[in-house]
């Protein structure tokens, strides 16, 4: 019987009594027992403005993790498309490769992953739909720009290299629409938001069209896994997980329930479980 790959989605929490920075070198070292134990990717997400996540900047992340790794995967899930240039994004993830040849993945968020305010300051211009920075990042990837178009003169680098495994990532049945027209590679986001789930991978294998990127539907689901000696430990460290949600749904902030950082880490790492 073949056991299911699994994989892990580190949002860099931060703990009672620990410090944002401490948080980001704790997610190197996460990776570093990850591999360890034999997991297959080690993927970074990208959160704004939020006291209890320290992954802000998942493409300098990666850039660490995969140096101090040898075999795992580490990729982005993901880089927020609304809050970068597609320009950069390629430019970056193909360094990324080229400096890890063959162990980079890519995965892409149509949301910001912060409120509207901290968008806004990531991105000063006025931002176009995000499927139009969708298709623009893709343009410069595969160098599919019309020739009168003016960034058809422009040649990403390292232009010797892929930017490695896309991915598009999506809690809804839009993102998995997208990913099953585009015939890329399928994340969905069942750690926060499950209840679309088999709807969402269904639909996607359901319409999945073919690319030279992927011949056959491929898809992740990430959950959250909360692990302890005992259930009564797992139960204990559920709980703060349980009151984020309840934050999260009733619009209360973290001071309306106590202090900030008092208690266990709002939110767990999330494994992917890989299909």
């Amino acid at each position: 019987m073949s056991t299911l790959p699994l994989s892990i989605l580190e949002l860099s929490p931060v703990g009672v009594g620990v410090a944002p920075s401490q948080a980001v070198r704790d997610s190197v070292e996460l990776a570093r027992a990850a591999e360890r134990l034999g997991l297959v990717r080690y993927w970074l997400a990208e959160h704004h403005n939020m006291a209890s996540i320290a992954a802000s900047a998942p493409e300098v992340l990666i850039a660490a993790v995969a140096a101090a790794t040898e075999r795992i995967r580490v990729g982005a899930g993901g880089i927020m498309v609304p809050n970068h240039a597609p320009l950069h994004v390629v430019e970056a993830f193909r360094t990324l490769e080229a400096l890890h040849p063959g162990r980079i993945d890519l995965g892409l968020g149509r949301a910001p992953g912060t409120d509207p305010v901290a968008s806004s300051a990531l991105r000063h211009s006025e931002d176009p739909e995000v499927n139009h920075l969708l298709a623009e990042l893709f343009a410069f990837e595969r160098g599919e720009f019309p020739e009168d178009h003016p960034y058809a003169r422009i040649t990403p680098m390292p232009s010797d290299v892929r930017i490695g495994e896309l991915w598009m990532l999506g809690s809804t049945l839009a993102g998995a629409s997208i990913a099953a027209q585009l015939g890329l590679r399928y994340a969905f986001a069942g750690h926060f938001a499950m209840r679309h789930a088999e709807e969402a991978l269904a639909l996607y294998r359901r319409h999945f069209q073919a690319s030279n990127e992927l011949a056959r539907p491929y898809a992740m689901l990430a959950v959250t896994a909360v692990c302890g000696e005992t259930d009564a430990q797992a139960e204990q460290l559920a709980a703060p997980i349980r009151l984020s949600i309840v934050r999260s749904r009733t619009g209360r902030s973290a001071d309306r329930f106590g202090r900030r950082g008092a208690g266990l880490p709002l939110l767990a790492r999330g494994a992917g479980h890989r299909r």
